[in-house]
């Protein structure tokens, strides 16, 4: 009996392992079939990206500080991957459920894919048409499910030579049932790479922006001066290469716009509408200038800032053309994705270097930094300012329109905080006794850093040196050398004064709703 009894416990087992390798395979199908059609129509039409894209749409500003703070710019590959592990569970209860009940399994699929369609037709610029290759992979989901789970419930039986009908719940062909199931997820990765081929042969942004030489600017940017880097090993480029530059965005995946078609529509509040194409800005008066961004999600000595030589129209022009109306306080900017962001009217016709980007550190945009167009605008965070892929802008008020994360409880101006931080030593590390240098970095955009001050053991402050300036929009480096440091374990602190002689807050205080703030410190072991 007990013999017995674990036979047919391995047997549950191997049953419940079978069904949901057959629900797995069923969502591949669905998914790849799904992704090649949409190919077709952009990636509005890809249900993985519109579930990702509505998610991030909804996390609550708790969720999204947890994700940058712990991912960092790995934010987006981490939410793609717990989508994969969800979708897989979900798929392989459905395989479970349908040795019970194909019916309840298919319903379940069914429910799930309304729950994709929502994420679809609710996306800034989908229509109807862009729920076919739902439709199509969700019908080649549910046949495949069907296809599967029928071959592990009925199998023929034999009476004599005479073949009967198939007999619910009789031993399945295992060998029959795997033969199937590799064929289906053979068809599955074939359609899946296909679909991913297609969508990058279809799309020409990447090899038009690689292509493209960028004009001359009218204004160059001023030669940075000599020693802008502070003497320290280990401190962070003054010019952050483009490849290292922080990414904060809610595109789950990057826009491939192409700048062929791409235009740019200034409306609302203003006397004259406008439409704006690449290649008009392509032969406009461009300026170059360097400029450090920083997101609102940094934390107190965080990475999510940096300073890079940017090309592009100035947007105090684009709106001088537009001639904004009386009362107008806001504009509205929108990326191609549905992200907007709600910038201070005078703050982009002062004579600060905002602009329409099109070019960064030598080099046309990055696809992942806007590409074909980008705002770029010192002084402010990125969530009120720094639109990529921005294809409108909407000439409004305050009071009538608000910023997507606005909307969402962080605050509507955003203006930077100074702020400052200590690169080297490393947090936590380990260095040989006698002189450390110590060193980092500070930024209060628009204002420019005039002092920086550390303290060590929560001694004295003491004065650090200066970098030299590029400009108030850069940040500034700071070094300082720690003589005969002896052994054991420290903590260095750094505070910072912006031109006018204000000091840094100290209190610290998280990034929402209008940036942190507080005295970044480190402990470090001297051996």
């Amino acid at each position: 009996m007990g013999k017995r009894s674990t036979e047919s416990k391995k047997q549950d087992w191997r049953t419940v392992g079978v069904g949901a390798l057959a629900g797995l395979i069923s969502a591949g199908v669905l998914f790849a079939i799904a992704e090649l059609i949409a190919a077709f129509f952009g990636p509005v039409a890809s249900p993985l990206t519109s579930v990702g894209s509505t998610f991030i749409d909804f996390t609550p500003a708790w969720m999204k500080n947890f994700a940058i703070a712990t991912f960092g710019t790995n934010d987006k590959m981490v939410l793609l991957l717990s989508m994969g592990i969800v979708a897989a569970l979900l798929s392989a209860v459905a395989g479970v459920v349908a040795l019970k009940s194909l019916r309840i399994a298919m319903g379940m699929v069914g429910a799930f894919a309304l729950v994709m369609a929502v994420c679809i037709i609710t996306r800034a610029g989908a229509g109807p048409f862009d729920l076919l290759p739902l439709l199509v992979g969700t019908a080649a989901g549910l046949w495949a499910l069907r296809f599967l789970s029928q071959s592990l419930l009925t199998q023929p039986g034999t009476r004599g030579t005479e073949q009967t009908d198939p007999v619910p719940g009789a031993a399945p062909s295992r060998r029959m049932f795997l033969i199937k199931s590799a064929t289906l997820a053979g068809v599955a990765i074939v359609a899946g790479f296909g679909g991913s081929v297609l969508s990058a042969s279809r799309n020409t942004a990447r090899a038009f922006r690689d292509a493209l030489k960028l004009p001359s600017p009218k204004i160059k940017a001023a030669p940075l001066p000599v020693g802008v880097q502070a003497p320290v090993d280990g401190v962070t480029p003054f010019v952050t290469p483009n490849e290292d530059f922080y990414r904060i965005d809610t595109a789950l995946i990057v826009p491939e716009l192409d700048p062929e078609t791409w235009e740019l529509r200034v409306h609302g509040m203003v006397e004259e509408e406008l439409r704006i194409t690449f290649d008009e800005l392509l032969k406009s008066e461009l300026i170059e200038s360097h400029v450090t961004l920083t997101c609102v999600s940094n934390v107190v000595g965080g990475n999510l800032a940096g300073n890079a030589k940017w090309l592009g129209f100035p947007l105090r022009e684009v709106l001088a053309r537009a001639k904004p109306t009386a009362g107008a306080d806001m504009v509205l900017s929108t990326s191609s994705d549905g992200f907007s962001a709600s910038t201070p009217l005078p703050v982009l016709l002062d004579d600060r270097d905002a602009m329409l980007a099109i070019g960064m550190n030598g080099e046309p945009l990055p696809l992942e930094h806007g590409f074909p167009v980008r705002m770029v605008v010192p002084g402010l965070y990125g969530f009120v300012s720094a639109t990529k892929w921005v294809v409108d802008l909407e000439v409004t008020t305050f009071a009538e329109k608000a910023g997507y994360w606005t909307s969402r409880g962080w605050s509507s101006h955003g203006p930077i905080k100074t702020a400052s931080r200590v690169e080297v030593p490393r947090a936590f590390g380990r260095i040989p006794a006698g002189k450390v240098s110590i060193g980092g970095s500070a930024w209060a955009q628009t204002k420019g850093i005039s002092k920086v001050e550390i303290q060590l053991d929560d001694g004295a402050w003491q004065e650090a040196t200066l970098a030299a300036e590029a400009s108030i929009d850069t940040w500034r480096q700071w070094s300082f050398i720690w003589n005969d440091a002896p052994a054991g374990t420290h903590k260095v602190r750094v505070r910072a004064y912006d031109t006018g002689g204000e000091l840094q807050i100290e209190d610290q205080a998280p990034p929402e709703p209008d940036g942190s703030t507080g005295w970044h410190s480190i402990n470090f072991t001297v051996t």
